[in-house]
């Protein structure tokens, strides 16, 4: 369930941010509360409220006093355009570099990457 590298906080978080990017958790609904997070995970009521704090404070959640904490308004919007901002970043940028030094030209990359989307196992050269 959770790993020994990341701090289990961070790894609630993470995880609650995944559901709500997935749309497992849909904007305006109830999430587990500290107390549900803890007895799931088996750990602290502190870490797992510690958990729910970075992402009510990334805006993510918003605390409605007396009742729990709830997916804000726009948070899957949010979280899914730093999702396409990171894999920009991390996998498009280089290829486009890659695509480049080996003098593959936009469209030729467009369409290498469209026939690698519909052929199963990728593409041949």
């Amino acid at each position: 369930m959770l790993d020994d590298a990341t701090p289990l906080f961070t790894q609630i978080a993470q995880r609650l941010a995944e559901e709500i990017a997935d749309g497992a958790l849909a904007e305006g609904e109830r999430v587990p509360s500290t107390n549900e997070l803890a007895a799931y995970y088996r750990i602290n009521p502190a870490t797992a409220a510690k958990g729910l704090g970075v992402l009510t404070d990334d805006g993510l959640l918003e605390k409605r006093r007396g009742i729990g904490m709830f997916v804000a308004p726009g948070a899957r919007g949010r979280l899914l355009d730093e999702r396409r901002r990171r894999f920009t970043e991390r996998y498009v940028q280089p290829l486009v570099a890659e695509a480049g030094r080996l003098g593959i030209d936009p469209d030729e990359l467009v369409a290498l990457i469209r026939q690698a989307s519909h052929t199963p196992g990728g593409i041949t050269l």
